[in-house]
């Protein structure tokens, strides 16, 4: 019986959860290097995109594969947009906030996402134009009307440090002093799928990379939310720079983002498909 996209998701990112708990607290420091300034790589982020991609290849050999750490694999028709583990730093520092994400794209349109946090077994997926769930319950976003009432969460740019970081503090005072709470988990993914399940009322980041928001996204849109990029147009995935709400906050939080941010015109997709 031929698995679908979904199921093939979820078996590969429960493989990855026991890999990654298997180490769990556990890593030496000969283990862990740093890819650029304040980007971390582990052994075990390896081996579980390497567990992930083998589970995909098992099923869909044809496919393609966009992910963290291997790169490119080009294929036919369906990209899988893989984060072997979003949350590194948490997850060296056994901060316990993070996750794996998988995004199954079809003509740059994502129809299947899984969003895996092991350390709770939390297990957010969604099935385009079939709802999202949380542990195989129905979720949606929340009904707040009004930033004023609004718990946002954020992440903070690490790769922009320089050019764009003053435009993040200024966005960073204007949203926190406009809302009722803001966090900072370290985890895109899981930020994502916490608006979709109705923990945070929204959330914004700048230059991030399609493995970290691709499930993500189609998880709000599911759970009845809106995703933009920071001028409230579609381009999130190519720009990397998100705004995700419940929707009703959607139009003050863009006013907000879109009079700061300056347009990177970046195109961080995998076209090779």
């Amino acid at each position: 019986m031929k698995k679908s996209l979904l199921s093939v998701a979820i078996e590969a990112v429960r493989l990855s959860g026991k890999l990654l708990m298997s180490s769990y607290g556990k890593l030496k420091k000969s283990q862990v290097s740093m890819k650029t300034k304040n980007d971390f790589v582990t052994e075990i982020d390896k081996k579980s995109e390497k567990t992930i991609i083998t589970t995909i290849k098992k099923y869909f050999p044809d496919h393609g594969i966009q992910a963290e750490e291997s790169g490119i694999r080009s294929g036919k028709g369906t990209l899988w947009v893989i984060d072997p583990l979003d949350g590194t730093s948490n997850y060296i520092h056994q901060f316990p906030i993070f996750s794996i994400s998988i995004g199954v794209m079809q003509n740059l349109d994502v129809k299947a996402a899984v969003v895996y946090d092991p350390v709770h077994d939390e297990l957010f997926t969604a099935d385009k134009g079939k709802g999202a769930f949380l542990n195989k319950k129905r979720i949606r976003v929340t009904p707040t009307q009004h930033l004023s009432e609004a718990f946002m969460a954020t992440g903070i740019p690490f790769r922009a440090r320089d050019a764009r970081f003053p435009e993040y503090l200024k966005s960073f005072e204007k949203i926190s002093l406009g809302s009722v709470g803001l966090r900072r988990g370290g985890s895109a993914a899981l930020d994502l799928a916490y608006v979709a399940c109705g923990r945070f009322d929204g959330f914004w980041e700048i230059d991030l990379s399609p493995w970290d928001i691709a499930a993500g996204t189609l998880l709000i849109e599911e759970a009845g939310g809106k995703i933009t990029d920071l001028w409230n147009e579609k381009d999130y995935l190519k720009s990397g720079d998100i705004l995700a709400s419940n929707g009703r906050i959607h139009a003050e939080l863009s006013a907000i983002t879109s009079s700061i941010f300056t347009r990177q015109n970046k195109d961080k997709r995998c076209l090779s498909v």
